[in-house]
């Protein structure tokens, strides 16, 4: 069986799409044309994968976490390791990929929107890297969450805009970005972060974290002599989950489980519906509008998801769980005290599915969790949510 098969440009299966303004849909347009010229190009391509080894430090190690799978008495545990790569997660992957993109398209202006920072922060690092203008759009309330992550993106040049709308979350940083591309689209180039967004974004955004699923494929292969038994990641706007599945999507074997925030339940609990430019499952009110959400994780803030984890969720070919803020706590303290890694609060909800599953398994059985970035950014915020469980 196929799953997540694109039926017409731009769809997997209902979802997806663009739905944008005409003007707009002309850009993109253009924009899908060029990737399509770019993507199979051996040119293009071999200056991808320079970056990404010489730059980004790929390929990354998928590292056997011994202790935590003592401590879990269950499946064996590798842990792929998008935290150890440039600026301090996956993002910079499809940043590299779209930057190229963006150059050969002669632009030289960059927007990007950004939750938790990290895309922001790779954006920021590509931009000074090629010599081009950079601005990224965040929420207020993430600005304050990740000041770490925005005086390092100021450091690199970019000009950082709090959007106040709203929640002030990632959801608005996403408005902005949009509204800004819809009036400068034709000497600007909207590097978005997540598998979100009208076509070709969710398309383009899979193709370039794809990486991720290449290498781990390869890599267990090499170490145990067959496939894993599931592969575990966060899930907001889908860009690592993605990434981490689609070398495995075409093995039924392999369980695909994505793991999202109790508060922000976008594919256990959302309804299909427009959101952003295209179609997906997402978190309605009662008026038609995007709910409100909240994580302690901001790149997990979403009401929506990337149009191809709403196919797999609806074909049933992947699964998707909520886990609590407190269950992601405990997580991320349990990874750096077993395995000396500190995750991103992000990835440490993948970490927290897999304390639940793994005592669950056979010790023959094999999980990889995709560990999508570094927690440098979250320390300050997990001291203080800590700090207020004690008092």
């Amino acid at each position: 069986m196929s799953y997540s098969k694109v039926e017409k440009p731009g769809y997997f299966g209902e979802f997806g799409g663009s739905f944008v303004p005409p003007q707009l849909q002309e850009a993109l347009n253009y924009l899908e044309k060029q990737y399509n010229l770019y993507k199979d190009d051996p040119v293009f391509n071999k200056e991808f994968r320079y970056y990404l080894k010489e730059y980004i430090g790929r390929d990354n190690p998928l590292t056997y976490a011994e202790k935590l799978t003592e401590k879990l008495g269950g499946a064996k545990i590798y842990l792929k390791r998008e935290d150890l790569n440039h600026t301090g997660s996956h993002k910079i992957n499809n940043v590299m990929g779209q930057i190229l993109l963006a150059k050969r398209m002669g632009v030289k202006r960059i927007i990007a929107e950004t939750g938790a920072g990290q895309h922001g922060v790779a954006t920021a690092t590509g931009c000074a890297m090629f010599g081009m203008d950079c601005v990224v759009y965040m929420g207020a309330e993430d600005v304050r969450r990740q000041a770490l992550n925005v005086f390092r993106m100021e450091l690199l040049g970019a000009k950082v805009v709090s959007v106040s709308n709203g929640q002030g979350r990632l959801k608005d940083a996403v408005d902005a970005a949009l509204t800004d591309y819809m009036e400068s689209y034709e000497h600007t180039f909207y590097l978005l972060g997540s598998a979100v967004g009208p076509h070709p974004y969710p398309t383009m955004v899979k193709h370039f974290q794809s990486v991720i699923s290449e290498e781990s494929k390869a890599q267990i292969l090499e170490k145990e002599g067959r496939l894993p038994d599931a592969v575990i990641a966060c899930a907001g706007g889908g860009s690592n989950a993605i990434g981490a599945f689609a070398h495995y999507i075409d093995k039924p074997s392999v369980r695909l489980i994505g793991v999202e925030p109790d508060k922000a339940p976008t594919l256990t609990e959302g309804v299909p519906a427009e959101i952003h430019g295209f179609k997906t499952l997402a978190l309605i009110d009662e008026d038609g509008n995007p709910k409100k959400t909240y994580s302690i994780a901001a790149g997990l803030d979403y009401p929506g998801i990337g149009p191809e984890h709403s196919s797999l969720k609806v074909s049933g070919r992947a699964e998707y769980y909520s886990v609590t803020n407190e269950e992601v706590l405990e997580a991320f303290q349990v990874l750096c005290k077993e395995e000396g890694v500190i995750p991103a609060l992000e990835s440490a909800h993948a970490v927290a599915y897999t304390l639940k599953l793994a005592p669950t398994l056979d010790k023959e059985q094999l999980l990889i969790v995709n560990v999508s970035g570094r927690g440098d950014k979250d320390v300050q915020e997990v001291f203080e949510l800590l700090k207020q469980k004690k008092s």
